[in-house]
């Protein structure tokens, strides 16, 4: 008979505190509870994240998260076999508030205690949702991250490419700010995309003259920038109709680019020969409707199924932390006291990074 293991998560690397409780029996993974206090509110008016407001919010929050968490799941501390945290890439000082938040309740408690890749949650969440089979195709397209990767396993992914400047989530509230909308940008700026023409200006489709599949959105914002500065010469400012198109228009740029990268990316899955393929996407930006149906429409062209979390689990939350927790748990893999918090932490080890190294290391 398979065992039952049962995990706190606790998630702190941006600006979402978040703890859950899944388990995980015969049946497959349940999330018992769920919980996460947005900073949203905290941070509007600075037209993004304030690190040092969302560390000092996450240390103020974790510890109301875990026992609301606990408390909807009907359990305490004594019926946990372990505690998962986000270790890192993220935002240092929220990091360290998650990491130290649980390494004292395993020191309270003698639970294990396990550091948690917040992509890692990300990318096995299909995992965790649908019971995806490695190995599996997953874009990972997220404020802060966009990368293809092919999972082989709940710690060893190969990626086949990704972003070699902004994020497509991170393009999005650039986006907004430039158009005076509100952040975070990826729901503003879908929401005023609907009523406007996606066709009326002619934005580039950057990097697709490149047959790999690494992408790029910096000259795409850029592209914006310029047009919004011309309306506004040639008319004296924007109209609401102006903006709309100008949204509606960027919006489409970046699932074009994500379709056809997409289906360079399923060729080259498609070499694994995996016995049942799947494209599975997650993160915040996965939550973009007209994205999904971008992604959807290559899957079915490719004979690929495709699969996307509800949406409550693209973004930034401790459910796919704690999952990730119960296969690396079911692996024998725990973490000692030292465990130290991370900004940045790829998790293709093997490849060169995209975007940089330094002394703290490769940053994707």
């Amino acid at each position: 008979m398979a065992r039952t293991v049962t995990i706190l998560g606790l998630e702190s690397s941006c600006d979402d505190t978040a703890a859950a409780v899944v388990r995980q029996g015969p049946d497959g993974a349940q999330i018992l509870s769920s919980v996460v206090h947005g900073q949203g509110d905290l941070h509007s008016a600075y037209g993004g994240v304030v690190p040092e407001l969302a560390a000092r919010a996450h240390a103020e929050k974790l510890d109301i998260c875990v026992m609301q968490a606990l408390q909807d799941a009907g359990l305490t501390l004594a019926d946990l076999d372990a505690v998962a945290v986000t270790a890192g890439p993220g935002l240092i000082g929220g990091v360290v508030a998650g990491v130290m938040c649980a390494k004292g309740i395993c020191a309270a408690t003698g639970l294990p205690l396990i550091g948690i890749n917040h992509l890692a949650g990300h990318a096995l969440t299909p995992r965790l949702t649908d019971g995806v089979e490695f190995p599996y195709l997953m874009l990972l397209v997220s404020g802060g991250h966009c990368q293809f990767l092919i999972a082989h396993g709940s710690d060893d992914f190969t990626r086949l490419g990704g972003t070699i400047d902004d994020a497509p989530g991170e393009a999005f509230d650039k986006v907004a700010r430039l158009l005076g909308l509100p952040q975070p940008g990826g729901p503003a700026v879908e929401a005023e995309a609907r009523n406007g023409d996606p066709a009326r200006f002619a934005f580039p489709r950057p990097l697709l003259d490149r047959p790999d599949c690494d992408l790029s959105f910096s000259g795409l914002k850029t592209a914006l920038l310029r047009q919004r500065d011309t309306i506004a010469r040639d008319k004296g400012g924007l109209t609401r109709q102006d903006r709309a198109d100008l949204c509606a228009g960027f919006q489409r740029a970046v699932a074009d680019v994500l379709a056809e990268k997409s289906r360079r990316a399923i060729k080259r899955y498609l070499t694994q020969v995996p016995a049942a393929p799947v494209m599975a996407v997650a993160g915040g930006v996965a939550a973009n409707a007209t994205i999904r149906a971008a992604l959807q429409d290559v899957c079915a062209q490719t004979g690929v199924a495709f699969v996307a979390p509800p949406l409550a689990l693209c973004t930034d939350n401790a459910a796919m932390i704690a999952y990730a927790g119960i296969e690396r748990f079911l692996t024998g893999a725990r973490d000692g006291m030292d465990l130290s918090a991370r900004p940045r932490w790829p998790l293709d080890r093997t490849s060169p990074a995209m975007l940089g190294s330094g002394k703290k290391g490769a940053k994707a």
